[in-house]
């Protein structure tokens, strides 16, 4: 039998920068959480310990840091791009650099003043080899919530089903989407909100039978309305709201009061793509 070494990569992981851009009294702030894995030729260092071509992780800090200071930040997916592309050709033995951002933005309360945004954070991961570039943006963190005009019922019951049908129930959710592009979004801001407003403006529209005829309506949304968009995955969970029984008070309780439950909860998953679509040149997904 033999014991051979499988795909690997390396890399510095969450590295945290702020940047201020000084516009006069007015200012602009970029707060990112910057990841970087290179893959390549990097055998040696697992096998026999040599390290000749492995550039430190502290130097993938490092770089970070100075491509902020030297050609700015702008939008996530152009600072991810900037600094794949230069792992992948100012060292020889990388193949591939995959650079991850979380993007938090913040309110402008004053010319220097702001307030963090809590409610969502702005992803983009940018892939990069030799022959090929892989820009997928996206949002985690994103709540929402309809108080109606969702239902859920007709499912297969068994021995251990509970559940009771609903035609009137909470649905709210925590938005985690990811979109590849296949074409260059050109303005990378624009292209981000318009995908936003498609995702939450689906759910609003969509009467829903199911979480999973939501995430459908709201990949389908964003796929009409960014062509530049190749396919969006959607990882929804379910978060739940059960009616109190008010009935030990002398109460009724006509769908009005809730408990918002934390967990366990449903967990709905599911990518929505063109029938033309180009392949993939990475996993994207992740």
């Amino acid at each position: 039998m033999a014991i051979v070494l499988g795909p690997n990569r390396y890399g510095k992981a969450e590295t945290r920068l702020v940047r201020v851009v000084r516009d006069g009294e007015s200012h602009r702030l970029a707060d990112l959480n910057v990841s970087v894995a290179l893959a390549g030729d990097l055998a040696a260092t697992h096998l026999t310990g040599d390290n000749s071509g492995v550039l430190p992780t502290d130097t993938m800090k490092n770089t970070v840091y100075a491509f902020a200071k030297k050609h700015g930040v702008g939008e996530p997916e152009e600072f991810g791009l900037r600094l794949a592309r230069h792992f992948v050709t100012s060292r020889a033995q990388v193949h591939s650099a995959r650079v991850s951002i979380e993007s938090h933005g913040w309110d402008r309360l004053g010319p220097h003043s702001f307030q963090r945004q809590g409610s969502h954070t702005r992803t983009a991961t940018v892939t990069v080899t030799a022959e090929a570039e892989q820009v997928v943006s996206g949002i985690t963190g994103l709540v929402l919530l309809n108080s109606t005009a969702s239902e859920f019922h007709g499912f297969p019951r068994d021995d251990y089903t509970t559940l009771t049908g609903t035609t009137d129930r909470i649905l709210a959710t925590a938005v985690d989407a990811r979109w590849r592009h296949a074409l260059p979004a050109g303005d990378w801001a624009t292209s981000y909100a318009g995908a936003v407003e498609a995702l939450t403006g689906a759910f609003v529209d969509t009467y829903s039978y199911s979480l999973q005829q939501t995430l459908y309506a709201m990949g389908s949304r964003v796929l009409s309305a960014r062509p530049e968009v190749a396919e969006i995955r959607l990882v929804l969970p379910n978060k739940h709201h059960y009616l109190v029984d008010l009935s030990p008070f002398g109460l009724a309780n006509d769908n009005e009061v809730f408990i918002a439950g934390d967990r366990p909860y449903g967990l709905i998953e599911g990518t929505v793509t063109r029938d033309d679509a180009p392949a993939a040149s990475a996993e994207w997904y992740l």
